[in-house]
């Protein structure tokens, strides 16, 4: 059930319209149920996968807890790892690995081996998986008590809202809030308000930029072998929009239903292409994953601890890990390994670059400082997105080629930019959306908030106009496709 959908425009007022009526007690089996449910809807049979996860967890917290042994709690640990991660590798990697080695059974001539599966990687997979290792960890580390109630725990792995492409939550922040669903006093305006808010301006971010950018896109990045530079840039800098509104859109529509139900989620994206390095870029860019890696990889690998050359190995470890948990392919390897290269050259360069301001007296605090490092960064970030985009070594690399190499100036002046996927109008539709974008992301990096508790701050008539502003521009505006499925919205892939 996508949020996009009719099916979920129906099923989401139902749910909490009744959450709001019904005895308080029965609130977080409500949840429960409408969650599973809006599993099913992609793979009944899947369900049972969330629910291994959820009882392997719960049990590896109780256990853990009964003990102060670290040795057996250790165990405990790693045995709930091996098990998670091997249903993960199973359904997302068994392919890719299988591949790779008839790619080096082919090398030496050996017969290669066939699949006994057909896989369908389940949706949500990745983000669940690491919620709940997120909390077995927590758990073992002693930084939260163990769950006793097998409800509020299944609940906090399978809250509808971000099960199937987060925000990756802590058990210190949602669980914590899933126990106290049957206490609280629910009504509250100004979440109300504010969530309606969020979910509007998450439709719009999917709908009217990402969905119609994507055409764009599709045309461009489908017809590599006969693109030319500004071609390329377009379809570059347009899958940097596209990934970036689909992603945040989706995310903004999570935390805009949760918090209409009386949670707060965390956030998971704040302004990221104004970032000035790539390290910034990691801590605006899908931060619940980053602060993930952060704390259960990097840290424990050692992080900054113990000196610079290992500090810039295990930055390179975390990288690649993100980049295979993106997807299954070598290109996400290579796009993962790029921001880790970025980060560590741009520190191992710090220095001259220091040099070199002073010696050219450069106001490091002007605004053409600022935005140049802003540029820089995106300008890196989507060189970047193009090996996400092509999921091929090849391609992407043939992209950038004919990026360089086809210089074709002419067709900004041909009408030949309207034959790559929209027209005069849906490009002024497109440019006037991505110019709110804008706007709106300026607003959250100088007020500080999100545009749902911005326009809280704002006019009863002035919101409203918003509201029905947005909400026309998604009927009149929005792409609606036939046949709508999990890979809609990007990250359903991961």
């Amino acid at each position: 059930m996508l949020f996009n959908s009719l099916p979920f425009l129906i099923f989401f007022p139902i749910v909490i319209l009744l959450y709001y009526i019904m005895p308080a007690k029965l609130r977080r089996f409500w949840l429960l149920a409408a969650s599973y449910f809006f599993y099913m809807s992609w793979n009944p049979a899947y369900v049972l996968l969330i629910l291994f996860s959820t009882v392997a967890t719960y049990t590896a917290g109780r256990l853990m807890e009964r003990r102060e042994d670290k040795a057996y709690r250790k165990r405990v640990l790693a045995a709930v790892i091996i098990m998670n991660l091997a249903l993960l590798f199973f359904f997302k990697y068994f392919d890719f690995a299988l591949s790779n080695l008839n790619h080096v059974l082919g090398i030496f001539h050996l017969k290669k081996l066939e699949s006994p599966f057909s896989l369908l990687l389940p949706v949500g997979i990745s983000f669940y998986t690491f919620q709940s290792l997120g909390y077995a960890i927590d758990v073992y580390r002693g930084t939260v008590s163990a769950e006793k109630d097998f409800i509020d725990y299944a609940l906090f792995v399978s809250f509808f809202p971000q099960l199937v492409a987060g925000p990756i939550e802590r058990s210190k922040n949602l669980l914590s809030q899933v126990k106290e669903v049957s206490k609280r006093r629910l009504w509250n305006y100004d979440g109300m308000v504010s969530g309606f808010g969020m979910m509007l301006w998450g439709f719009f971010m999917k709908m009217c930029i990402a969905d119609r950018v994507a055409l764009l896109v599709d045309t461009v990045f489908n017809n590599i072998h006969a693109i030319g530079t500004f071609e390329a840039l377009a379809g570059a800098a347009g899958f940097s929009v596209q990934i970036y509104a689909d992603f945040a859109g989706y995310s903004a529509i999570a935390i805009g239903a949760a918090r209409m139900m009386g949670f707060t989620l965390m956030e998971n994206f704040n302004c990221p292409y104004f970032a000035e390095s790539i390290a910034e870029f990691w801590r605006r860019w899908h931060i619940s994953l980053s602060g993930w890696f952060r704390d259960y990889l990097y840290i424990p690998l050692g992080g900054n601890r113990k000196g610079k050359f290992r500090k810039y190995v295990n930055i390179m470890i975390v990288f690649l890990v993100s980049g295979l948990w993106h997807g299954s392919a070598w290109a996400f390897v290579l796009w993962g390994g790029l921001h880790g290269l970025y980060q560590i050259i741009g520190e191992l360069t710090l220095p001259l670059r220091d040099k070199l301001h002073e010696l050219l007296k450069t106001d490091r605090e002007s605004f053409s400082f600022h935005l140049g490092k802003k540029v820089l960064t995106a300008v890196l970030a989507g060189l970047a997105w193009i090996f996400f985009r092509t999921r091929s070594l090849r391609l992407g690399l043939l992209f950038i080629r004919r990026m360089i190499c086809h210089y074709d100036p002419w067709v900004l002046f041909d009408d030949s930019m309207y034959s790559w996927g929209l027209d005069f109008r849906e490009v002024g539709i497109l440019v006037f959306g991505v110019l709110l974008l804008f706007f709106v992301s300026l607003v959250r990096e100088k007020k500080g908030c999100d545009i749902g508790n911005w326009l809280l701050t704002q006019g009863l008539v002035f919101r409203w106009l918003v509201f029905l502003g947005l909400i026309t521009a998604v009927v009149v505006w929005g792409e609606y496709g036939i046949d709508f499925d999990s890979a809609q919205f990007i990250y359903f892939d991961f």
